[in-house]
């Protein structure tokens, strides 16, 4: 039996990383751990702790046994967990700066620009993925509110990284014209 928590039960103690050989098993374990109730986020681990994957899950490292435990159950690989105190930063995924009458949502290495004002998406860039010249036909020139997710249509970390900038800026929009 898995023991069920809220989020207000599982806030950090001590932060850990769940660490994976590929971009689709941290993905996985994300979406595991998630609707088991864990307080988990997809993170860019210090390039030393890297084992193979530009991807890790973060979680609180005094819930190591049972995420370990949840990840065996359910046939999810890793590679390893471990805590993170003392092993540096974790890298920041998702960066904004702000433009005039602009602004830019930057994660890991795909950046997403729109229009403040019209919320008119302005270019899509970054990244090498066979999926994100699609992406950008897709969604440049439309409004943000009336696109898909990137993670809806897209199957790379590319698309991933660019989903995570997607939601940033859609939520920037949202303050801005409220």
């Amino acid at each position: 039996m898995i023991f069920k928590r809220t989020k207000k039960q599982a806030r950090f103690v001590g932060g850990g990383l769940v660490l994976f050989q590929s971009v689709e098993e941290a993905i996985a374990a994300e979406k595991v751990l998630r609707a088991n109730n864990y307080d988990v986020k997809l993170v860019a681990p210090p390039p030393q702790l890297r084992k193979g994957c530009d991807l890790a899950v973060e979680i609180n490292i005094v819930e190591k046994a049972g995420v370990e435990r949840l990840l065996r159950q359910k046939d999810k690989h890793f590679a390893e967990i471990l805590p993170v105190k003392g092993v540096g930063e974790l890298l920041d995924v998702v960066k904004v700066k702000y433009f005039a009458d602009a602004c830019m949502v930057k994660a890991g290495n795909m950046k997403l620009t729109f229009d403040k004002n019209t919320g008119v998406i302005l270019n899509i860039s970054g990244g090498g993925c066979p999926d994100i010249p699609y992406l950008h036909l897709s969604m440049v020139d439309k409004k943000i509110t009336d696109v898909a997710r990137p993670k809806d249509k897209g199957h790379t970390l590319c698309a991933l990284m660019l989903d995570r900038a997607f939601v940033e800026a859609l939520e920037i929009f949202r303050k801005e014209t409220n």
